[in-house]
């Protein structure tokens, strides 16, 4: 085999294309968007957490000077006709004939000024009939809880229920025999551990601007992931075609899985169509804090039995996760991920999905495993310690590999978790002495990734410029990304390539930025369209040249003949084509649509080391360290910033982060003051080491960075405060309270 091409631009570490925009304030995000006439959208939410709709009154509102217009669910499409979970998508945006969370939405104004549509929501009379809410998770599955929704029947049970009931349903993943095997073990741990339904706390609040005209058709403008998912929710909610709207994407400013849903726009599209102005809607951080989707609240039970070797022979887990008011948890990939490390053939998982009276919960980076791992991660790192065995030792003992098959069905191909573990191990922080009070924990992070539709165009200026048009949005540098992955493979400048970021009737469908699949897939576009071009310019120096295009080749950004060519001509630049190819032929670009397969999964290990005041309480993260497989980092920076990133957030989740809700089912905490994201005195800086197994699947080796790096942080931040206090701790957030009462009462291990 020859040797692989030496990368010129792959790598390397230039300055984002949209960096200067945002620093000097210029980028515009989802509430930067003004036009003439634009009025303001505000909605009136809940003040019960459940409830029927008896009546709603809005005729005082709409008498009101200044208000231009006023919906509800009525003013949508029939609602009787549609599907279950369709019904239930509508509901969640504007409820019909149930409220089932405190701050749900139940009418929209429009009105002249901020002050005037709260003078509305103000007049707007609702009639509740109060049901009792519920809150917990165990408690909404018994038999005897308040029932959410009348037409729910658990689904994946052997029996067909006939009566229903909160849990939507219950699956099973299995292999081999999990029971006969436990009976092989010598050590056996199972323990329950709780995690707290948390917010993504993205800084910006969802915003949009919804514009209707007299046609039918409508323009909005939004943060969002994904705008081509954002038009086809908002056609859904307001019974439209596709082609009658269009989404142009704002930057975002945060998001992480929690804009890859909708809220506002069909609000401000259907205000907009009755008053006939532009209506702009900004959530408060209240708003934002009851009526969006957070992640899922878990209690999970896991049980791993090994032999004294080390030998893990058998696994199981109960999940069970919280889904908010209507389904939709991450269940599955919770399931998919908690024990996709180790390389057993008897595993079990049994998962139920529960709806309780809270916000319908959203994507959260890596949806579903964090919690799921942080249960599993606890338990392989007990049983370490009662084995006496070193923590990493004993997962590259277990740890899967090339051709090792996962529990949930695919066979990994070349991956890095060994990699990943053995530099954990050689790594300056493990050999680190720890102080009194101090902790050290190790955890194992895993993310499937994702691939999905993407479409990309490259277009090719008369100066030789290079210009990319693509439909996904840039939340972790993916402009830069793209702009790298064309200049590797057209062979020129990173500094002559533009990336735009283009609405969804001006660019081919992509699907949303989430899941770790960005780079991977848009960029597979991209790559494609490039080689595209590269097609095209051949084929025109051919003709200039009059000899064959399989005679041309592509070299350092220039044509040059091809051995057997048998011409004597000088190299042709790709300015100088560009310059002539209104004679050669007319514009030259290159277009992809693809669906992309085979995105390579991704492992990381996390260290920890926490310091824990047994006085106060008080558990300060001391060091930590990520290391993860990157497959191959296009750009480092970035790379890092998702490292850095997905471990602040995962440190937060372990230690602060909670939704607090009352018995009547009100949110306690709706603000950052009293929700405590970390901030920078709150954490050490993140060490980052990156580690590249190439994913065969790609052209450069790239497997998705983005998820992976919150799945650990929970479990080693758990770990090492198990070993600073000898307690080992099962429940989050890991507060000074909750260690000062395992410090009075625990047990130790």
């Amino acid at each position: 085999m020859s040797a692989p091409k030496e990368l010129k631009h792959i790598g390397s570490r230039p300055i984002r294309p949209d960096g200067v925009e945002k620093v000097t304030g210029r980028a515009n995000f989802g509430a930067d968007e003004n036009m003439p006439g634009m009025v303001v959208g505000k909605v009136v939410r809940s003040s019960h957490a459940h409830a029927r709709i008896k009546s709603i009154d809005t005729s005082k509102a709409e008498t009101l000077p200044g208000v231009l217009s006023v919906i509800t669910a009525a003013d949508f499409p029939d609602r009787s006709e549609f599907s279950v979970r369709r019904k239930w998508f509508n509901d969640n945006i504007l409820a019909s004939d149930k409220v089932l969370y405190h701050g749900h939405a139940i009418a929209a104004v429009a009105a002249i000024s901020q002050q005037v549509a709260d003078q509305a929501l103000a007049a707007i009379e609702v009639d509740y009939e109060e049901l009792e809410p519920v809150t917990d998770v165990l408690r909404a599955m018994e038999a005897d809880a308040p029932i959410l929704h009348e037409n729910m029947f658990t689904a994946g049970l052997e029996e067909t229920p006939t009566t229903p009931s909160n849990v939507v349903q219950r699956t099973q993943t299995s292999r081999g025999d999990v029971e006969a095997r436990f009976v092989e073990a010598d050590v056996i741990v199972e323990r329950t551990f709780v995690t707290p339904m948390v917010h993504q706390g993205y800084i910006e609040p969802h915003a949009c601007v919804g514009n209707a005209t007299e046609d039918g058709q409508a323009t909005v403008w939004c943060s969002s992931q994904g705008h081509f998912d954002v038009r086809s929710m908002t056609a859904m909610a307001l019974g439209k075609d596709l082609g009658d709207i269009r989404v142009i994407a704002a930057e975002i400013g945060g998001g992480f899985g929690g804009k890859t849903t909708i809220y506002l726009e069909p609000l401000a599209v259907k205000l907009s169509e009755k008053c006939q102005r532009p209506v702009k809607m900004v959530m408060s951080r209240e708003e934002v804090f009851r009526a969006t989707g957070p992640a899922s609240g878990t209690i999970n039970t896991v049980r791993i039995g090994a032999k004294n070797d080390g030998t893990i022979v058998a696994m199981s887990a109960k999940l069970i996760y919280e889904s908010g008011a209507y389904p939709g948890s991450p269940l599955g990939p919770g399931s998919m991920c908690i024990f996709a490390p180790y390389d057993v053939e008897d595993v079990f998982i049994e998962g139920y999905e529960v709806v309780v009276n809270r916000p319908r919960v959203a994507a959260y980076r890596a949806p579903g495993a964090p919690q799921a791992m942080f249960a599993g991660e606890s338990v392989i790192d007990e049983l370490a310690e009662k084995l006496g065995i070193d923590p990493i030792e004993f997962r590259l003992k277990n740890a899967v590999k090339e051709g090792s098959s996962a529990a949930y069905g695919p066979t990994f191909g070349p991956i890095g978790l060994r990699e990943c573990l053995e530099a954990a191990k050689k790594h300056p922080h493990y050999a680190k002495t720890l102080t009194k009070d101090e902790g050290r924990g190790i955890a194992v992070g895993f993310w499937f990734n994702g691939g999905n539709q993407s479409s990309a165009e490259v277009h090719i200026t008369d100066t030789g410029m290079v210009k990319i048009v693509e439909g996904s949005p840039d939340i972790g540098g993916s402009r830069a990304s793209m702009a790298l992955m064309a200049a590797e493979t057209l062979d020129i400048d990173y500094d002559r390539i533009r990336v735009r970021i283009a609405d969804t009737d001006s660019t081919g469908y992509c699907a949303t930025t989430g899941g770790s699949r960005t780079t991977f897939a848009t960029g597979l576009a991209v790559i494609r369209a490039c080689e595209q071009v590269i097609v095209e310019l051949k084929a025109r120096v051919a003709k200039t040249w009059d000899i064959e295009p399989n005679q041309v080749d592509w070299i350092d950004g220039e044509a040059r003949p091809s051995l057997g060519a048998n011409i004597d001509v000088e190299p042709i630049s790709l300015r100088d084509i560009a310059r002539n190819a209104a004679r050669t032929g007319g514009p030259i670009s290159g277009r992809a649509s693809l669906n992309a397969q085979g995105p390579g999964p991704s492992f990381a290990v996390n260290l920890a080391d926490v310091h824990v005041d047994r006085d106060t309480g008080r558990p300060t993260v001391t060091r930590f360290t990520a290391i993860q497989d990157a497959g191959k980092a296009i750009h480092p920076d970035y790379v890092e910033g998702q490292m850095q990133g997905g471990a602040v957030q995962g440190i937060g989740w372990a230690l602060n982060e909670e939704y607090i809700y009352d018995q009547e089912g009100v949110l306690d905490n709706p603000g950052f003051l009293d929700y405590r994201v970390p901030v920078a005195s709150d954490v050490p800086m993140i060490d980052c080491q990156i580690v590249e197994v190439a994913n065969p699947t790609h052209p450069y080796g790239v497997r998705g960075v983005g998820e992976t790096p919150i799945v650990a942080p929970l479990a080693a931040v758990g770990n090492a405060v198990s070993q600073a206090l000898g307690i080992r701790m099962t429940d989050l957030p890991l507060s000074p309270p909750r260690l000062l009462d395992a410090l009075a009462n625990g047990v130790k291990t």
